[in-house]
């Protein structure tokens, strides 16, 4: 598990002064991918359209260009606006399999200023069980103080 107070203090300090949303993700995506062995796939989908989300910042493989909110680990998140730990992704209905590596997941809605969600954080793991609720509460915190304090 990563020293999430270290992460959230790199992360505050590359992000200070930025409003740029992709900017943001893609520091987040960097930062977060390269922090602990179990991220195999590290990035965000970000809100285009009602009902739609599209690929942004990532780092690993090539992931899925578009997801539907009525699809996947990534469309529940941002449908439901609540964080998805998926310990198995074999049991999750409707799963997507953008790599077929991936064994676990973890899908952090992120919201703006205004707390509408503008995409979601999806982290894949090749390990089965690899994230915990403690991974999901400190990331969540991480990413409701990059992006809620920017409308």
């Amino acid at each position: 598990m990563p020293d999430y107070s270290s992460l959230a203090a790199t992360v505050a300090s590359l992000t200070e002064g930025e409003s740029d949303e992709v900017a943001l993700m893609a520091t987040l995506a960097c930062e977060l991918h390269h922090s602990d062995d179990r991220f195999d796939w590290t990035g965000f989908y970000r809100v285009t359209e009602p009902g739609l989300l599209k690929i942004g910042p990532y780092q690993g493989g090539h992931g899925c260009l578009k997801i539907p909110f009525d699809r996947g680990v990534c469309g529940a998140a941002a449908r439901s606006g609540e964080t998805q730990l998926v310990p198995d992704v074999d049991a999750f209905p409707g799963h997507i399999a953008c790599a077929s590596s991936t064994r676990s997941e973890l899908v952090i809605p992120v919201r703006n200023g205004s707390g509408a969600v503008i995409g979601v954080l999806d982290i894949d793991s090749n390990q089965p069980d690899a994230f915990t609720p403690e991974d999901a509460r400190q990331l969540e915190e991480i990413l409701h103080s990059v992006f809620c304090g920017r409308p």
